[in-house]
């Protein structure tokens, strides 16, 4: 599982966007905490860890903890939201939700792919298609999939990779429940590809020509 960031967070008392530009001149992120059965706060989190968190790609969808002055305990949260400056590229604005273990979200789960020395496919010089690089499912809040590994051992050119390979989680499930849709493929070499299409090619030609001497 996905390690716990921690952001020291606290009350921004100017709100809109008067008081949000004064918050980044400060050094802080302005953002808005959320859910809970609770009102909305508004609320300034430190920038460097917020973009620390950002350029690490810890930041949206996974577990967080906020520190908040006075209070007792960490409260986890989740950035749901997250809006970045068009040009610095760095987090301008953070929506964060509250949760806790009983709270499901839809979450968007990256794929790596292990021991791709161990598929005779890609030895044969074969290419390895991902058609998805991360997978959406719905996961207990406090328990979000950092990574889901995908085993290609054994693979020959032209098999797939369906969702059913994946090995879920307890409380993870899927978010598309009509199909077994697919994650990868194993591709042919672009020459053989090549060598294919040109012999359909052809085999067309030649099947135009003995329909044409037919007609004759």
């Amino acid at each position: 599982m996905a390690t716990t960031e921690v952001f020291y967070c606290e009350a921004r008392e100017k709100t809109g966007t008067g008081g949000a530009r004064a918050a980044r001149r400060e050094g802080w992120v302005p953002g808005v905490l959320y859910g809970g059965d609770q009102d909305p706060v508004a609320v300034n989190l430190r920038s460097n860890e917020i973009s620390k968190a950002y350029n690490s790609g810890r930041l949206i969808s996974h577990l967080a903890k906020i520190d908040v002055p006075g209070e007792d305990g960490q409260q986890p949260v989740i950035a749901r939201a997250v809006q970045v400056h068009p040009v610095k590229g760095m987090p301008v604005h953070v929506d964060l939700m509250r949760v806790n273990e009983k709270t499901r979200i839809d979450v968007a789960v990256p794929v790596r792919f292990v021991n791709e020395e161990a598929s005779p496919g890609l030895k044969k010089g074969g290419v390895l298609n991902v058609v998805r690089h991360a997978v959406e499912v719905y996961a207990p809040a406090t328990s979000i999939p950092e990574i889901f590994e995908i085993d290609v051992t054994g693979l020959e050119v032209g098999d797939s990779i369906h969702a059913s390979a994946i090995k879920l989680p307890e409380g993870v499930t899927h978010v598309i429940t009509d199909r077994d849709f697919t994650i990868a493929t194993i591709a042919a070499p672009s020459a053989l590809r090549s060598a294919d299409e040109a012999s359909d090619e052809e085999e067309t030609e030649a099947e135009a020509e003995g329909e044409e001497a037919k007609e004759e």
